[in-house]
């Protein structure tokens, strides 16, 4: 479980910028998310597929810079 903890003097709007800051590079939100309902293998593959197109695409278009 993630955690963070007050500083001395600091606002509790900071401490809670950084611990969704922390979720984020943990994706701990993404992974709850994916979890929440059951995804059939299929599903999966193809979702992957589709992200692995979108990227190879991305670096295809972005190559010459």
């Amino acid at each position: 479980m993630s955690e963070v903890k007050l500083r001395k003097g600091e606002p509790v709007e900071r401490a809670i910028r950084r611990l969704k800051k922390k979720l984020d590079r943990e994706q701990t939100l993404q992974q709850f998310r994916m979890h929440r309902r059951f995804e059939k293998p299929s599903a999966r593959k193809r979702r992957k597929m589709k992200a692995a197109l979108f990227t190879a695409m991305l670096k295809e278009r972005y190559a010459d810079y």
